[in-house]
């Protein structure tokens, strides 16, 4: 809590007695719908969200909550969490991708934590192309993703790489292009990037032969898939 009486009382809870830990969680549920609902601050709706998902388990209560901070106050973190139970069906929501779409496309054009999470959720959804009959919004995707991408999330800067890597009627081919978007997303981390990177240096595909570039992008591309193999994480939509 933000300097609530919940924060100060938690200095003050023996966590290992079951009654003052239950009287606790129910000061911080107290607190947080006073916040969300009398207060109207809608930082204090999305701390409840995180008590009826992380404390409760509560995720159909949570999806409640987020409809009303992201539809009354447009909170952009609130509107990416709504999107993402859209996406998954979360909360007793109907998975719908017309709704998750517009969760984030809020999210995207308003500042938040996720903000650029949800650019290049409004970008994959673009290229996917089933909200248009199946016909992919190129440019629009590519629109989005340079938005994360200068955001520096890396999976933006790759599939930005890959469109121009791969030229399409809209976005014709361009080497250079796919290589300052490999590099860059390389440099994030993203060990795709690296391997295609080094892939373009050593043929020389759109850039002078470069061996020792070739082989030093190669070498990172492997640490990084090192590094990933020991942090292995479930797949999430757009984090």
């Amino acid at each position: 809590m933000r300097g609530g009486a919940a924060e100060v009382m938690a200095g003050l809870v023996d966590f290992e007695d079951e009654e003052q830990v239950a009287s606790f969680l129910e000061n911080m549920e107290v607190e947080c719908h006073y916040q969300c609902y009398k207060e109207k601050d809608p930082d204090g709706c999305f701390r409840l969200v995180d008590f009826l998902e992380g404390i409760q388990k509560n995720f159909d209560e949570a999806a409640k909550v987020l409809k009303f901070t992201c539809e009354d106050y447009h909170h952009s973190d609130s509107c990416y969490k709504l999107g993402a139970y859209y996406v998954t069906g979360k909360g007793g929501l109907a998975p719908n991708l017309k709704n998750a779409y517009n969760c984030f496309l809020k999210a995207c054009e308003k500042p938040g934590k996720k903000s650029i999470n949800a650019c290049h959720n409004v970008g994959l959804l673009d290229q996917d192309g089933r909200l248009n009959d199946n016909k992919p919004d190129l440019i629009r995707a590519r629109d989005y993703y340079t938005r994360a991408c200068d955001g520096n999330y890396a999976p933006s800067c790759f599939n930005l790489s890959t469109m121009y890597l791969q030229g399409s009627p809209n976005i014709p081919k361009d080497m250079s292009l796919a290589l300052k978007f490999s590099l860059k997303a390389c440099d994030l981390g993203h060990v795709w990037a690296c391997a295609n990177a080094s892939r373009m240096y050593k043929l020389g595909d759109g850039v002078a032969k470069d061996e020792t570039k070739a082989e030093s992008l190669k070498n990172k591309a492997k640490q990084l898939h090192k590094e990933q193999q020991k942090s292995v994480q479930p797949l999430a939509f757009g984090v």
